[in-house]
């Protein structure tokens, strides 16, 4: 198994899609790294910096991921992903040294409607 880093800026946008969890074992108990830290497993969703393909990835960090709001834009710090096979399955694991809340991301809420002509609502009344 190789790790890769991954350069974040050629991603487009991240948001949040599951708020931080700790990862666990199967027994129940939460997994932790070399040094002895918890890791939690973030959602995120990766918008391409062109056309509309959107995908899933779940990140690992030590130490839990703080103000982090479901749908809210985010920044990923030293992402690296890491191809594995084991029995026949297959797939990328990413671990990452922060996920931090974008400044100013509006999180889950609708957009502003466009003004239109003489500065009213496009949206309806006005």
């Amino acid at each position: 198994m190789i790790n890769k880093p991954i350069d974040t800026g050629r991603l487009g946008t991240i948001r949040c899609l599951i708020a931080p969890e700790p990862r666990t074992t199967l027994e129940g108990e939460q997994r932790r790294d070399r040094e002895g830290n918890p890791l939690w497993i973030t959602g995120l969703v990766v918008r391409q910096l062109e056309g509309r393909r959107l995908e899933e990835i779940h990140v690992v960090t030590s130490g839990q991921p703080q103000g982090l709001i479901e749908g809210g834009e985010v920044r990923v710090t030293d992402l690296w992903g890491n191809d594995w096979e084991i029995d026949g399955r297959s797939g990328t694991t990413y671990r990452a040294a922060a996920i931090t809340p974008v400044q100013g991301s509006a999180g889950g809420s609708a957009p502003a409607p466009a003004a239109g002509p003489r500065g009213k609502s496009a949206g309806g009344d006005a």
